[in-house]
């Protein structure tokens, strides 16, 4: 599974407080099941929960949903664009810890489809897809979200390493 790495590492690079303390920031995924085509073929789609577990967060908790709905927009789409799982397909729940902090808890119905080809005599290729996307990709190389004229999340995207 890519997306939770791929989610980990885009809510630490956007939000100040996850970049210096990264051990806030629990993932898990549950609920999970294989789905698969009953086909010669061995491709096949996963779909879980992720569990998005922020500790003794005291930052601006709208920071963190618009640096969730970003990632959203590329990475699991139907959650936006289908009227059933948008009253189902995000859900949180919030633990006021005192007047400071809090544990955001945050869930996600999300979906994997993973294409396995023939790639030779005994050999197989295993390949995650990318979600289609009905528009351009949110291609901003930097962003920046503001409550007023408070700055509470910015994300920068990573150099490419190739």
């Amino acid at each position: 599974m890519y997306k939770p790495q791929s989610l980990r590492a885009h809510l630490k690079a956007a939000i100040a407080d996850l970049t210096r303390n990264p051990d806030k920031l629990l993932i898990f995924a549950d609920e999970g099941n294989t789905v698969a085509t009953g086909t010669n073929s061995l491709s096949f789609e996963y779909r879980y929960k992720l569990d998005i577990i922020i500790t003794d967060y005291s930052g601006d908790a709208d920071a963190v949903m618009v640096a969730l709905l970003a990632w959203v927009q590329i990475h699991q789409r139907d959650l936006l664009d289908n009227a059933e799982l948008r009253k189902t397909g995000i859900g949180f729940n919030v633990d006021f810890n005192n007047h400071e902090t809090i544990d955001l808890s945050i869930k996600l119905a999300l979906t994997e489809r993973v294409v396995v080809k023939q790639a030779g005599a005994g050999r197989l290729e295993v390949r995650h897809l990318a979600e289609p996307q009905l528009t351009p990709a949110y291609a901003d190389a930097f962003w920046q979200a503001y409550a007023g004229e408070s700055l509470i999340a910015e994300w920068h995207m990573p150099a490419d390493p190739a």
